[in-house]
This record gives C-alpha cells, structure tokens and sequence, in this order.
C-alpha cells in the first residue's frame, strides 16, 4: 500500500531528523520546479518523467527508478496522471514517504471532460460508442484521462500550486528540521513570484478571454477556469488517444459556427487531426507546453510557466494587424 500523505496527518506527522537535506524525486517538471523553489540552495530535487515525454504512459528507465529507491520522499501528482508510477513507488519507494498532491486536502480537481464541443451534452449512441471503445483499445488509451476520475492536469491551477508549496515546506521541515525557517522563506517567497505572474498572465489574457480557440489535446481545463477562458472544444481526450469520426463531425460543424482562428497543439504533438477537420488553412497553430519543457530548472520554473502559457495562448488569440 502507498504511504499517501494527507494534509492533517503530514502536519501531526513526527520524524526523527535527518543527518543531511532529504533526497526528493518528483514525477514531472512542474512539481520538480515547486519543490525546487521549496529546497532553495539545500538541494535538488530529482525529475523522474524526462523532458519531452508522456507522464500519461512513460515506462521508467534504470536511471529514473533509482531516484525512487533513493528518495526519502516522493511528490507527485497521483495515479489519473500518471497510472503506470502506482506499481514502481510500492517496489521502489518503499522507504520513502509519498505526497500524493491530488490527495491533499484544498486541492481542487476539475471533473475530466469528455465531450468533443464543451457544455454540449453528448449523444451516446451505439454505433460510435462501441466504435470510441475500439479506438481507445487500438491505442493504449485505457489510461486516458476519459476513464479517470479528475482532470489530471491539477498543476496548471496557480491556487493550487500555492496550496503544495505550503505542504512541501512542511513535510521538508518534518524531515530536516534544522532548515525549517529556510523552507519556510523559500516557500513565501515562492508564493509571491506565483502571485506575481498570475496578475501578469491575467493582464495577457483579458483582451482575448473570450475568443474561443480548439485545442489538440484537452490539457487547460483548469488554467481556462482560472483565466476565464472559453475554448469551443478537444480533438482528443489526451494525447494517447486518438479522435473518433462522430467527435471530428462535431467539431467541423462548430469550427464552422464559431469562426474559431487559433488552435493550441503542444510540441511534437499529432497536428495531422487537424486535415480531418476540413479547410484548416485560417486556423493559426500556436504550441503550448503544460509541462514546460523548454523552460530553465529551478525555482523560478513554475511562475514562468503560468506567464509562457499565457503569453502563447493570448498570441494564438490576437487578430494579427
């Protein structure tokens, strides 16, 4: 059984303090970032889901299960992102006590959407449900985040990411309480450069908040939502599915409605759906990356990530002059 980590119990929790600053794996970049901003000059925390890869199927490598095996904690989102960590952190990380960041009391978890055009309800037929499954099964995508209980990309929620920075710095602290203050500073400090870039994300995006947009791969349910965003709709679930004909029908007749211009894709991402959605020669492709791996390590990670999201959604959005 995993060692999860709720709010309550980690604040009653008692360790025995460390000799040295704890060893910290993370499962992707935007959590290594908030742990970095966390840790400070202590320490390093370990990336576990490599640049550019899918935390949705990844397959550890030697290298990244070891920093499971020597981690004295692990913080990651949980299992609806990243289902194929559950088994290595019960083998692995059996030493190790782990954060589960979906579990911590506060987070807040955004139903998964399903529907190809947003707020429409759906017509479940037989034909294209039974013709969805066979998709779903052709392409591995029993772990998509259609058959999990939240939306998986908690992160981009900047309340959010306040919330974890508060509760790393106190497990850090539970476990190395020589450097509780250092964890405590660098954990305010934290919170005012995120404070910070979501007033600047906010001033990017309120001119073109309403603009509808498409995008690839349904990852910004819950920046939109800070943002007062409205996007028309998603080609796919995630991106290890693949769209059915019926959710491709829908989306052509909305694009049609609406006069949508701009399409969010992420870097190396399927863009061939687009041809299946008729002329898509006005469309403007702008890539946004909800794991930032273009962005430097370290603790200003986070905060650039809410302002280059931004910066590149409200670009996709401006009418060019």
């Amino acid at each position: 059984m995993l060692k999860r980590l709720l709010l309550p119990a980690l604040l009653a929790t008692t360790t025995a303090a460390l000799a040295e600053v704890p060893k910290v794996a993370t499962d992707i970049a935007p959590v290594q970032g908030l742990v970095a901003a966390v840790m400070g000059d202590l320490g390093q925390p370990a990336l576990v889901v490599p640049r550019g890869a899918s935390p949705h199927d990844h397959a550890l490598r030697p290298s990244e299960a070891g920093h499971l095996q020597g981690a004295d904690l692990v913080v990651w989102i949980g299992p609806d992102l990243m289902p194929n960590l559950v088994k290595p952190l019960e083998t692995l990380a059996g030493g190790a006590l782990i954060m589960t960041l979906a579990d911590l009391p506060g987070s807040h978890l955004l139903p998964s959407r399903t529907e190809a055009v947003f707020g429409e309800v759906e017509d479940h037929g037989h034909d294209d449900e039974h013709g969805d499954e066979h998709e779903a099964e052709d392409h591995g995508a029993e772990h998509d985040h259609g058959d999990a209980a939240h939306d998986p990309h908690l992160w981009l929620d900047p309340d959010n990411a306040l919330l974890w920075l508060d509760a790393i710095a106190t497990q850090l602290s539970k476990l190395d309480p020589d450097n509780a203050d250092t964890y405590a500073a660098n954990a305010a400090a934290a919170k005012a450069a995120v404070t910070a870039a979501v007033g600047q994300a906010q001033a990017r995006l309120s001119p073109v908040h309403e603009t509808p947009y498409l995008s690839l791969h349904d990852a910004y349910q819950y920046f939109e939502e800070v943002f007062d965003l409205h996007p028309l709709g998603a080609i796919s679930l995630s991106d290890a599915t693949t769209p059915g004909p019926a959710r491709l029908a829908s989306l052509r007749a909305a694009l049609m409605q609406r006069g949508v211009t701009c399409v969010l894709a992420e870097p190396g991402g399927p863009e061939g759906f687009l041809q299946a959605l008729g002329d898509t020669a006005s469309l403007q492709v702008s890539e946004v990356d909800p794991l930032g791996a273009a962005l430097p390590d370290g603790a200003g990670f986070y905060p650039a990530l809410i302002t280059d999201t931004a910066d590149r959604i409200a670009d996709c959005l401006t009418p060019a002059s």
